[in-house]
């Protein structure tokens, strides 16, 4: 049986900080991450899809948490085809012009130096052993077919050695009739899978699903269940304070997936003030009371 680790998806959003979740005195850069990495064993660097992420960062994190803490970091937006801002560019690599940066449009030259920096960036936690996953969260238009499958196959060599974990938005690849394909195609380029539990019912609706494509690790992500999945802003599409029972009806699928993986890393990312970490607590909690 895997070990199964629960966490957020920030350990450094803003409405968590003022949610009161932190402790007087532990609300700095340091004392942040320590008392999260005292709480909970796992946590999802998102801000590395918004802005590269540093390599002093990342040396600070492993001074700042234990043997064992994981860290699963979100790839940049140009890599898995965003529109990325120039402005997320670090200024030596911004074009000229306006406008956003896409995957197919980038001078290959600007793709090359950015997942060079990337790697740079997070070598310091692969290095330690705290590197669970790099995900590549892939828009809602990467849909199957063959340019996406060349896709995710110059991203898993370019990400050779990480521990590459794929989310897609586009609904159908978990399709009935398409899932084993992709399992297939997943397992094939040694990357995870990652499920995810969200609202169900609306033309983007993923299902529920825990799929292993990849004996090292499963991952699973909690988006909420709001019915304004995909439009609004982040409040809009993120609150929700997940029930007891509907976490405890995911227990048997993550106990399912810890016996054909070392590790399972289960993320909340319904960060609205404290709800994430509140779930995460009462997942962990579940998942124990069930093991006894």
């Amino acid at each position: 049986m895997g070990d199964i680790l629960v966490g957020a998806c920030s350990w450094t959003d803003r409405q968590l900080v003022g949610s009161g979740w932190y402790p007087r005195g532990r609300r700095d850069a340091e004392g942040r991450l320590r008392h999260y990495a005292s709480r909970l064993p796992v946590v999802e660097v998102d801000s590395g899809y918004y802005a590269l992420p540093s390599r002093r960062n990342s040396e600070l994190w492993v001074e700042r948490t234990p043997d064992g803490f994981r860290f699963d970091v979100k790839a940049f937006s140009l890599l898995t085809g965003h529109p990325t801002r120039a402005e997320a560019l670090p200024a030596d690599l911004r074009r000229a012009g306006p406008g956003p940066v896409r995957r197919g449009q980038a001078d290959p030259a600007l793709l090359d130096e950015v997942w060079g920096r990337f790697a740079e960036a997070i070598e310091p936690l692969r290095k330690a052993g705290r590197l669970g996953a790099v995900l590549f969260q892939f828009p809602p238009w990467f849909a199957p077919g063959a340019a996406s499958e060349e896709a995710l196959d110059a991203c898993a060599r370019r990400a050779a050695g990480w521990p590459l974990a794929v989310e897609f938005r586009h609904p159908g690849w978990w399709e009935a009739e398409r899932a084993d394909a992709t399992w297939e195609l997943l397992s094939g380029l040694g990357a995870t899978a990652v499920g995810t539990d969200m609202v169900q019912g609306l033309p983007g609706s993923l299902p529920p699903i825990a799929p292993v494509t990849r004996p090292a690790l499963a991952v699973v992500r909690f988006h909420g269940r709001s019915p304004d999945w995909g439009r609004g802003g982040k409040e809009d599409r993120f609150r929700h304070d997940y029930a007891p029972a509907e976490l405890a009806a995911w227990v048997p699928r993550l106990r399912r997936a810890a016996r054909q993986a070392d590790e399972v890393h289960v993320l909340f990312n319904n960060c609205c003030a404290d709800a994430a970490v509140r779930a995460a607590e009462t997942m962990s909690a579940l998942l124990t009371a069930r093991r006894r």
